[in-house]
């Protein structure tokens, strides 16, 4: 079993509703355990900034899938909730946004699936559920504790 932490955040329709059912279809993943969720934070956007607030939170997984696998688990997911990454722009509203932020000590540079993620370091709204349920994880990256992160984070 590989431990995993995703990233959630919604910010049209009924938020947490969407979260806490996202949250629930993650439960009933085969091969996939649910071990942890923060609590939810309602943020403002980052870089398309001409859209409703968000609603973010992350969650903790134990998996006995790849981290490739895992990915496409969590892409479908977001279809389901009505995500279209092909016709909405990038960082733009969104039903449901689904970020695989860790996977077990992982550092993995593929063309669709970077993990750590890319700008796991510069979000505060990620860093923070993230510190609130694995504060003494370490970025394979940097080698730096959630905790760390969060402090130099701006």
């Amino acid at each position: 079993m590989v431990r995993a932490f995703v990233g959630l955040g919604s910010n049209l329709g009924e938020r947490r509703e969407t979260l806490r059912a996202a949250i629930g279809r993650l439960r009933g993943l085969a091969e996939v355990e649910v071990k942890g969720v923060s609590s939810f934070r309602d943020t403002d956007p980052v870089d398309y900034l001409d859209q409703p607030r968000f609603l973010n939170g992350v969650v903790e997984l134990e998996t006995q899938l790849s981290a490739r696998a895992l990915l496409g688990a969590l892409l479908e997911l977001e279809r389901a909730f009505g995500r279209d990454r092909t016709t909405s722009p990038p960082h733009g509203p969104r039903t449901l946004d689904l970020d695989l932020l860790l996977y077990g000590d992982a550092t993995i540079d593929e063309p669709l699936l970077k993990v750590p993620h890319p700008r796991l370091q510069e979000r505060r709204f990620v860093l923070e559920p993230l510190a609130e349920i694995g504060a003494t994880l370490v970025d394979p990256v940097t080698r730096e504790s959630v905790a760390e992160l969060l402090l130099r984070c701006g």
